[in-house]
């Protein structure tokens, strides 16, 4: 156990997980959809960080294991809830991780005149990069995180500090030119860039001793998160008026130092996409393998005890790829995918909240955060809208591979009609398979 993630790795990667690329060019997205009124948006999705990451970090502590949001559902909801919901997050990491390189190679093609041959190449080679550094044990890919983070956020808070100095008041009036109701949407755009907290879960065995790091590292991360991203969205909006331009960033550090400091936003870009896509694929590798040790995917996922998940996480980074290359050769945007992602993680909020309510010990101050949290992202399901279709589709997936898998195990049973078949058939686990762990929810009030 002193081999695993100590309190400042644990917060570099939930801080990388959640200084995403969205922090570059969502200011001005959510800015152009509400105007200044974003910031009430910015502001409201901090607050409900809080009680979110509250309840992810109370599960984590008390629930470790690799399967994080799937093993939730499990233990809550029974196993074809489980695989529906890991398949989702699955599909998502893998559709998802081409759209946040996407953002850097876009930035990297800007900064050098590449061209969109530039922009292909670099998102293959961050994916690439971040896929060999968790093919490694998770305290190589935590000690670099820590370097990123660190780098990340000193050179946010400078872009910070360097443009405040230039705020007009006038930027901030009228507060709300497309009226209040154009802030619900603006909030929706801004999930992707407060995405990250479900992948606590996962990583939730790696650390030395869960019950004591996780909560703390979770603390870090939530201060630091929520300081940063409001005073990058202020800024943007005080600063730069209601028009600001697709690289606000870059603009900010501009006005501080001139315009020899333009390429500093292109190394943010590339360290941030880093950031987000390492933590991502050693979370997704590690609910890769864990959904197959449960039987929510192929057995031949499943990681050895104590070894990295490399073939999850392999298979990870080839459909990454893969993705990449079709809409390359489609010259579609990566950005299409950024509210599908968003919708998938609306989605993982509501069953995590719902699974802790179960879980966790009833009236205490985790459960109450879990229910403000199973409220606020039922509403940021709402109004994801028709961008559920892919996540959905991904669930139905997870679940026709559930029921072939019972059909298969009954025919088993029935055919060899001995309990020693049946465990051979499930791989060892005879514990019927859509029933919550009784023993884990027996304990749940206590």
């Amino acid at each position: 156990m002193q081999n695993g993630l100590s309190v400042p790795q644990g917060a570099a990667l939930t801080i990388g997980a959640m200084l995403g690329t969205g922090v570059i060019s969502l200011p001005a997205l959510a800015a152009g959809v509400a105007g200044p009124a974003s910031l009430v948006a910015w502001a409201a999705l901090v607050l409900l960080s809080i009680p979110l990451a509250t309840t992810f970090a109370a599960l984590g502590a008390r629930h470790p294991d690799g399967g994080g949001v799937a093993t939730y559902a499990r233990l809550a909801f029974g196993e074809r809830a489980s695989t529906m919901v890991g398949w989702a997050f699955y599909a998502t990491i893998c559709v998802g991780a081409p759209a946040a390189a996407g953002f850097a190679g876009g930035y990297v093609a800007d900064a050098t005149g590449g061209g969109p041959g530039t922009a292909l190449v670099t998102t293959v080679a961050i994916i690439a990069v971040c896929a060999v550094m968790n093919w490694f044990d998770l305290r190589v890919s935590g000690t670099a995180q820590l370097v990123i983070a660190g780098t990340v956020a000193l050179l946010l808070a400078v872009s910070v500090v360097v443009a405040l100095p230039h705020t007009d008041p006038g930027n901030l009036t009228p507060f709300a030119p497309h009226g209040w109701g154009a802030v619900g949407p603006a909030a929706a755009l801004l999930v992707w860039a407060f995405a990250g907290w479900e992948i606590l879960g996962s990583l939730s065995a790696e650390y030395r001793r869960p019950a004591r790091d996780i909560p703390r590292a979770t603390a870090i991360a939530v201060a630091m998160v929520g300081l940063l991203y409001l005073g990058v969205a202020f800024a943007t909006v005080a600063v730069l008026g209601p028009n600001p331009g697709p690289a606000p960033l870059s603009d900010l550090l501009v006005l501080g130092f001139g315009e020899r400091a333009r390429p500093v936003t292109t190394v943010v870009a590339v360290l941030l996409t880093v950031g987000a896509i390492n933590v991502y694929f050693a979370g997704g590798s590690r609910i890769g393998a864990a959904l197959a040790r449960d039987g929510g995917l192929p057995a031949w996922l499943r990681a050895a005890p104590g070894r990295p998940p490399r073939r999850s996480l392999a298979l990870l980074a080839t459909l990454a790829l893969g993705t990449t290359a079709v809409l390359a050769a489609l010259h579609q945007s990566t950005d299409a995918i950024v509210p599908m992602a968003s919708a998938t993680f609306s989605l993982l909020y509501v069953v995590s909240a719902a699974a802790a309510l179960r879980l966790l010990p009833l009236w205490g101050v985790a459960w109450w955060c879990a229910a403000v949290s199973l409220v606020a992202a039922l509403g940021l399901l709402v109004m994801t809208g028709a961008n559920m279709t892919g996540p959905v589709l991904a669930a139905l997936g997870g679940l026709a591979w559930a029921t072939w898998r019972r059909r298969a195990r009954v025919a088993a049973v029935a055919t060899a009609g001995t309990p020693a078949a049946t465990g051979a058939a499930t791989g060892g686990v005879t514990a019927p398979a859509d029933d919550p762990a009784p023993g884990f929810l027996a304990g749940s009030s206590s």
